[in-house]
């Protein structure tokens, strides 16, 4: 369904200065599957988002890469045939903090005539109206909703609709940033619940759920990415990801959190000491190099992904059974 082969894309300061926030990304979502995409604010998360619809604004520019949804090659398309032929149809997104994004001024059923209407100008506003109607009923709002105005909804309630809006016109691949760190445990959990039934309804046929906290993704995605510094530094099953990660990073993302599940809940929480590098001159070797407790001297020296049996990947020198031997003596 969609497919990103080695994307390079960067951001160029009013200075000239190159930075790369996503360096030779690869990744792949089947249809019917969920990735999810973790990391700390600054390793590339949303530029990732961005960079996958095709749409590009200065100061983000696209380097190399391929990204293909559902057979179509959209890599260097302009800006203007990715608005009309591929956003909102072939693949949509939705936006950190994407509530504010509402103009109060105007019904919630306008928005929904302006996405249909830019793409399929034949449809009624008859047949408009029923089909978010049904949208709205797989997210839980009444069909009033739509005849009242943003300020008359709670936060969960215009999360709700955004995600209506993002997901109106079926599209194949749903790109969801962070959509529900605005909002309460309680709101979050519907949140979560309303995409998976925006997939089983057939509203969406995959999806890519973007969040700082590793522990969400396990009730949400089935498998996880985890993103350092522009890259890749760890991939794999959503469970194992959360449970057993492989990569120092991963390791050290999850040991600083609080984990409600079963098996987590009495673990001691840990700092990753450190800052990220600072992207206009990356290190060229491992990027997690100076903030890592098992770093070697061989880490100054570009490190690949290795790839497992099982199909995971990380980015290390250190062996699967390296590492496991040394978190074994940290404990």
């Amino acid at each position: 369904m969609l497919e990103v082969n080695e994307l390079t894309t960067k951001y160029i300061t009013r200075f000239g200065e190159d930075v790369y926030a996503v360096d030779h990304v690869s990744l792949k979502v089947e249809e019917g599957k969920s990735l999810g995409i973790a990391g700390e604010s600054g390793c590339g998360k949303s530029t990732l988002a961005l960079s996958l619809m095709g749409y590009y604004f200065a100061p983000l520019h696209y380097t190399s890469g391929e990204i293909i949804i559902d057979g179509k090659n959209i890599s260097g398309m302009k800006p203007d045939d990715v608005r009309k032929s591929i956003l909102g149809t072939e693949i949509a997104y939705i936006p950190q903090a994407a509530m504010n994004a509402l103009n109060p001024t105007r019904k919630i059923i306008n928005f929904i005539e302006d996405v249909i209407e830019a793409h399929d100008s034949t449809k009624t506003k008859k047949e408009i109206y029923e089909l978010a109607r049904q949208c709205f009923e797989v997210l839980g709002l009444p069909a009033e909703v739509l005849e009242k105005y943003p300020v008359e909804l709670s936060g969960g309630m215009k999360q709700r609709t955004v995600i209506a809006v993002s997901v109106i016109l079926t599209p194949k691949v749903l790109i969801a940033d962070e959509p529900s760190s605005a909002l309460d445990v309680t709101s979050q959990k519907m949140v979560i619940k309303m995409l998976r039934n925006l997939m089983e309804n057939g509203f969406i046929k995959s999806m890519i759920f973007i969040t700082h906290e590793l522990p969400l993704l396990y009730n949400v995605t089935d498998d996880i990415m985890v993103m350092y510094a522009g890259q890749i530094v760890e991939k794999g099953a959503a469970k194992e990801a959360v449970f057993d990660p492989l990569h120092p990073y991963s390791k050290g993302l999850m040991g600083s959190i609080i984990v409600p599940e079963k098996g987590l809940r009495d673990a001691k929480l840990t700092a990753i000491p450190g800052v990220p590098p600072n992207l206009k001159r990356p290190p060229s070797g491992c990027r997690f190099a100076e903030r890592c407790k098992y770093v070697r001297p061989e880490c100054k020296d570009f490190v690949n992904l290795r790839e497992l049996e099982d199909g995971r990947a990380y980015r290390c020198v250190l062996s699967e059974k390296e590492l496991r031997e040394a978190y074994k003596n940290v404990r």
